[in-house]
């Protein structure tokens, strides 16, 4: 749900864009997390609780809690088809109904529908992939991440930006922001694998399913969560700390629409790029601070798919965004590229982890 209007930057006061930006991510792991957050910001922890609730309800933070990692809890791949136009929608609503589908896009390309599954296992990934071929009839592209150079969808949204990234490169003045930066602006390369996690704890593979959805908002989040998976608040704490350390979780905090608060242009653009190279220009691009997202995926020749390199480019005006993208293929990434936009949203969710964590 959004509500937004156009005017929604003029609904908020300092505090409200101090939980905006400055807790997409960092959210505290400790009793009441709120009466630390309000001291921050100037406000009591009830009204701290209150100011969340309410950007929820009008649509500028789509959910407040942790944000799941689904490569690294079971398997993942992206996936893409060539669905002929007078079968779209019937294609569509076929690769929709499996829950292990958690985003599908359609893309101004050849390959014009693109869906991302994560499933408990490689098996079962592929047994799905398998079966949206058998159904649909058409070749499915199965593109699994092999290195992460920058993954990171927090996006300061109270300010002027042209791009989601802008507010979090250079310093502030402040050591614990300033290293929060730095964390966030690291694009070394990172090897994915692609199978599951294992050796999940019983009270860690609750909580995924528990918290999978959001955080209760009260002021003691964690302790109600605990409540509900029937273990002790400090066990969960400590769980939560190591799902955190582990990778399992992102992030914890507030995950804000970005769409509806204007980074509404964006583009999926991919790279040819020599493969002795692919570190090198991959860390490089990952590092700028207009590249959102960026990745790499194998080349499938048999399937006249060239492209190993993965960038996404989040704005508020999709002229500035091609922009970006010619700059940065003329001085970051000078090989062969295709740009696909996305012309609808097909499914939005979040992965479903009850088949992932095998409880």
């Amino acid at each position: 749900m959004s509500g937004l209007t156009a005017d929604w930057y003029d609904a908020i006061d300092g505090a409200d864009a101090a939980l905006i930006d400055g807790y997409q991510s960092g959210f505290p792991v400790e009793e009441r997390p709120f009466r630390r957050v309000g001291g921050d910001i100037g406000l009591d922890e009830s009204a701290t609780v209150d100011r969340v609730r309410a950007l929820t309800e009008a649509g500028i933070v789509r959910r407040f809690g942790a944000v799941l990692n689904p490569p690294v809890i079971g398997s993942s791949t992206l996936a893409a088809v060539q669905a002929p136009t007078d079968r779209f929608d019937e294609i569509a609503m076929i690769v929709n109904e499996y829950q292990q589908v958690n985003h599908n896009y359609a893309r101004d390309h050849e390959w014009n529908m693109w869906f991302v599954v994560t499933a408990g296992s490689r098996d079962t990934r592929d047994e799905i992939l398998a079966e949206i071929e058998s159904r649909t009839g058409c070749s499915v592209l199965n593109l699994p991440m092999v290195t992460d150079y920058y993954i990171d969808l927090e996006f300061p949204v109270v300010n002027g930006d042209r791009f989601a990234r802008e507010s979090t490169i250079g310093t502030s003045g402040d050591a614990a922001r300033d290293a929060s930066s730095r964390q966030r602006t690291d694009s070394s390369a990172t090897r994915i694998s692609e199978t599951a996690t294992s050796g999940l704890s019983a009270l860690e593979a609750e909580l995924l399913l528990e918290i999978q959805d959001g955080f209760p908002l009260s002021a003691t989040p964690y302790r109600d969560i605990a409540e509900r998976v029937g273990f002790a608040v400090e066990d969960v704490l400590s769980a939560i700390e190591r799902l955190l350390e582990n990778g399992c979780l992102k992030r914890i905090g507030c995950v804000i629409n970005h769409v509806a608060t204007g980074f509404d242009a964006n583009c999926m653009v991919v790279w040819d790029v020599p493969d002795d190279r692919l570190d090198e220009w991959g860390e490089r691009a990952g590092g700028l601070p207009y590249v959102t997202l960026c990745y790499h995926r194998p080349r499938r020749p048999d399937q006249e798919w060239p492209y190993n390199l993965f960038t996404m480019i989040h704005g508020r005006d999709s002229e500035a965004v091609d922009e970006k993208i010619d700059e940065l293929a003329t001085d970051y990434l000078p090989v062969d590229h295709e740009r696909l936009y996305s012309t609808e949203t097909l499914k939005q969710t979040g992965a479903r982890y009850d088949d992932l964590v095998g409880v």
